[in-house]
């Protein structure tokens, strides 16, 4: 049953002007080490044996803030990555920017050597709410910098929108994200602020808005987006363009991930084995890695394959096909029959035909669903 996914490509940039209290992800403060660049592609040799003849639908450049990046070394980058492996027709390349690190010239050149989406953090047009999450740009700045892409060239941009920050009414939050939809972006990822473990506001817990109203902004926020035209998708992604980036993750596609701590998931069609990849963490100990050669890539054999099916492709609002599990895990639906009889009963899963689907008690529930297949 199991067959060879799509193919996609994550690269991790772990450097940022300043750490934002609310960030878990990988990011480093500090002096950009010139050599990161070409450890990239060192790093993607090792990881060549994982392509099995595929072309690479799409690429993600994440951090960190990957937009400090010089067009030089992007330009080495992607140069790099296209000597090496076949791009699709229709490739997604994406990069992750920070409003407060943007230059049209720069952005200009990045447009012209192939990378053809942005996802910009805004997190909120409100200059007292961008002071309160630690970033280093205005709303202003926010503003321009969409609109400076898109005369750059620019025809598919992301904007990254928080709620339920410090102080916010559902009012404020309809006014942000107004905001965000006057500037015709053709995707928003509208997410709520969660305070995550080893944080400076998990430390130091800011006062938020209680759980009624932050649930009355994801209601109300949900239904202005579909308003709007911004369908809902996935649990915080809206658009009438989805990015294929994210539909290969939370369709259990296969991804290669090179850079400090970045993860890779890998169907070998010889063993019949799926596997999750993780680089070495610390920039340093990465680059050290790549300088004496050693074998910096952990695999560890995926054992609870239904579940980690059921982790990503829940989250798709429209569902999926049982073919699709039995195609990409190797297993039969039968495998999972009685799990999803009991989410059925429980009210979570809808089941027509071959086809399964959160309710929306399911998509309010998402995690007690999910735990059904654990």
């Amino acid at each position: 049953m199991l067959k060879i996914p799509p193919l996609s490509l994550y690269i991790h940039y772990p450097w940022c002007l300043k750490k934002c209290p609310y960030c878990d992800f990988n990011s480093h403060e500090g002096e950009i080490q010139s050599d990161y660049i070409s450890a990239l592609i060192k790093d993607l040799d090792g990881d060549l044996q994982y392509v099995q003849n595929r072309a690479i639908e799409s690429i993600f450049i994440g951090g960190g803030t990957p937009s400090l990046m010089s067009a030089e070394d992007a330009s080495y980058l992607l140069n790099g990555l296209k000597e090496r492996l076949n791009f699709s027709d229709n490739v997604e390349i994406t990069m992750e920017v920070n409003p407060g690190t943007f230059e049209a010239e720069k952005f200009t050149e990045f447009r012209s050597m192939g990378i053809n989406r942005l996802s910009v953090g805004v997190q909120s047009f409100e200059d007292s709410q961008l002071k309160f999450l630690g970033r280093v740009h205005s709303s202003n700045e926010a503003v321009n910098a969409i609109i400076e892409a898109q005369r750059a060239g620019f025809t598919n941009i992301n904007i990254d929108l928080m709620y339920g920050l410090n102080g916010q009414s559902v009012e404020m939050c309809i006014e942000d994200l107004n905001k965000a939809i006057e500037l015709s972006p053709t995707h928003i990822s509208f997410y709520q602020l969660t305070l995550e473990p080893n944080t400076l506001f998990s430390k130091f817990p800011p006062q938020l808005p209680s759980d009624e109203i932050i649930w009355e902004m994801g209601e109300k926020g949900a239904k202005l987006l579909n308003k709007k035209g911004f369908r809902q998708y996935e649990v915080s992604a809206y658009s009438s363009n989805p990015s294929l980036h994210n539909l290969n993750y939370w369709t259990f596609g296969d991804y290669i991930g090179i850079g400090a701590g970045a993860h890779g998931k890998i169907t070998d069609m010889s063993s019949h084995q799926i596997s999750r990849t993780l680089k070495p963490k610390s920039p340093n100990e990465y680059l050290l890695s790549i300088k004496q050669k050693k074998m910096i890539s952990r695999k560890k054999i995926v054992d609870s394959l239904s579940f980690e099916f059921m982790l990503n492709s829940l989250r798709l609002i429209d569902g999926f096909d049982s073919g699709l599990f039995e195609s990409r895990t190797g297993l039969s639906i039968e495998s999972v029959r009685s799990q999803i009889k009991e989410a059925e009963k429980l009210n979570l899963l809808n089941i027509s035909d071959n086809w399964i689907k959160p309710t929306k008690k399911g998509y309010s529930f998402l995690n007690e669903l999910q735990e059904i297949f654990l």
